[in-house]
């Protein structure tokens, strides 16, 4: 089973997305900022994160790169997504130069969620 590391500061998205991709199979771990995320990391071992853009203590940018420097090579190059509510403020370059794969617009369009976590974890 491919486990999934999101970290989102609004619960309701957290939920749902984690409602969505259970139904999909994956294993699902949920924290609400980006030093959380390199916690988890540290302990255990996961197929993508989806990452939101906008957190309180550590922000989706400043994580994403935390996690590209990682010196554990299999950690480094975990596929990653970009989760934001305010994707104009950003490009696509933006993201691939933070280390992202993709990005999804919030409202998440689940289709594109599921799709996207598939693609990248296969």
């Amino acid at each position: 089973m491919k486990k999934v590391l999101i970290a989102e500061d609004s619960s309701v998205i957290q939920n749902l997305a984690r409602k969505i991709l259970e139904f999909q199979n994956f294993e699902i771990h949920a924290v609400k900022n980006g030093q959380q995320v390199l916690d988890e990391l540290a302990k255990a071992d996961f197929d993508i994160i989806l990452l939101d853009i906008n957190m309180p203590v550590m922000d989706g940018m400043e994580c994403a790169r935390a996690v590209r420097s990682l010196a554990d090579t299999a950690k480094s190059n975990i596929p990653m997504i970009a989760i934001t509510g305010n994707a104009r403020n950003y490009s696509m370059e933006d993201f691939k130069e933070a280390g992202f794969n993709d990005f999804l617009a919030k409202p998440l369009n689940f289709d594109a969620l599921v799709s996207q976590v598939k693609a990248l974890t296969e």
